[in-house]
């Protein structure tokens, strides 16, 4: 999500690389003052708990999981069963007191997935029942774009979000993340996750409350998610992995291999790397994680935002190697979360830089995990993180067709990042 419990700065995902060391001005927002009505985010996830039925004790976690199973009766049959919701309903207001609470600096608690999933819990509140008979899971983060390229790590946050669409088993949920600095709030972020809804044991699909849209304004938000999935439905449907490349990028490959060839030899083998450039093998990095119970959710899983801290942190660090300087993260881009994570699980993720553009570049984060006892190798993300650099770095050229498909499908989320900011 950005989040597993901790963000270890603003988010590991995002302040780790961000933070200046400066202590900035004005840094204690005044609408965090003591005794402000809004929610904080150290009551973020005590509301989810109460939402869902959760606890922190082990014990107790796993009997409240055990009782979510009769809630299953208060599934509605169809989606004409339950009562429209507005956008007012979901959304949430929460803050993050860095500046007003010193002694948060050294924590950095990642609240965005606790954030998020109370948005979208908020929308299926059920009055009755006094919490949410579904469980809602994460399937997508459709894209996070950076705003500023500082964090600073004792000004006062804020989180705010909204459900902007819904269908019938899934929701998409807007959040926007600002900081108090010199006098006045400043954008950071931009957020859009698809979630879904479950039952309560979290084994099939389950309706979801149909969404009231009160003014022209929330038409047009909702008309936007309605154009983010029919997006969604055609970027799957092109993927290379499904079709073969367009003309336009079956000519670009071609010249990538025409500009190696080696002139003395004119040789289909023969390969010689261009000038400032770097061959696409050379520029990988892996890492290995043990997914220890600490990093589970409430559904007793590993924690999303942990695998995005992780898979951030070695295409960061990825980055890093094959620019020679820190990078600035731009975008983190369409993120499907394909299977769940056990607790126990060995982590693989492999890090790639895969297309490179001026001063940008593009890694692809690959995660999957290993089951020791059938050595199975099964994929659990695919992650996409542009970056900005401050200085000239070679191009990435690929060498065999597998990894030109790689350089064709990073140019297409550079590309589909770079319009999304204009």
């Amino acid at each position: 999500m950005f989040s597993p419990r901790a963000l270890k700065s603003a988010s590991s995902l995002m302040c780790r690389g961000f933070f200046t060391g400066q202590m900035c001005r004005q840094g204690k927002a005044p609408d965090m003052a003591e005794g402000n009505t809004f929610l904080l985010v150290s009551n973020v996830r005590n509301r989810l708990r109460e939402i869902v039925g959760a606890s922190t004790n082990w014990k107790d976690h796993q009997q409240a999981l055990a009782e979510r199973a009769s809630l299953s009766q208060n599934l509605a049959k169809s989606q004409d069963e339950l009562p429209a919701k507005t956008m007012k309903d979901s959304a949430i207001e929460a803050h993050l007191p860095l500046g007003t609470q010193p002694a948060l600096r050294e924590k950095y608690l990642n609240y965005h997935n606790s954030v998020r999933l109370l948005i979208c819990y908020s929308h299926t509140w059920n009055k009755e029942l006094k919490r949410s008979p579904l469980s809602i899971v994460t399937a997508l983060v459709d894209k996070i774009d950076m705003r500023k390229n500082i964090i600073y790590p004792d000004c006062d946050i804020k989180f705010t979000g909204h459900v902007t669409w819904v269908g019938k088993t899934s929701i998409e949920a807007k959040m926007h993340m600002s900081q108090y600095h010199d006098g006045a709030y400043t954008d950071v972020l931009d957020a859009t996750f698809v979630m879904v809804a479950r039952d309560p044991e979290n084994k099939r699909a389950a309706f979801i409350n149909p969404l009231k849209l009160e003014s022209p304004e929330e038409e047009a938000i909702f008309q936007q998610g309605e154009i983010n999935k029919m997006r969604r439905v055609e970027l799957s449907t092109a993927s290379l992995l499904k079709v073969a490349p367009t003309a336009e990028e079956r000519t670009l490959v071609h010249s990538l291999f025409l500009n190696t060839l080696d002139t003395r030899t004119v040789s289909f083998r023969s390969r010689v790397l261009p000038p400032n450039s770097m061959w696409m093998e050379d520029a990988k990095m892996k890492g290995l994680e043990i997914c220890h119970p600490q990093e589970r959710n409430i559904f007793n899983r590993i924690f999303g935002g942990f695998l995005m801290r992780k898979a951030y942190e070695l295409g960061w660090a990825n980055a890093c190697a094959f620019a020679g300087g820190r990078p600035t993260l731009v975008a983190v881009d369409d993120i499907v979360f394909r299977k769940p994570v056990e607790i126990g699980s060995l982590l693989l993720l492999s890090s790639q830089v895969c297309y490179t553009e001026g001063i940008h570049i593009q890694v692809r984060v690959h995660t999957e995990v290993l089951d020791p006892l059938t050595r199975q190798h099964n994929t659990t993300n695919v992650f996409h993180f542009t970056f900005r650099v401050e200085k000239d770095i070679p191009a990435i050229v690929p060498q065999s067709y597998g990894e030109s498909m790689l350089y064709l499908d990073g140019k297409r989320h550079f590309d589909e990042t770079m319009r999304s900011q204009g």
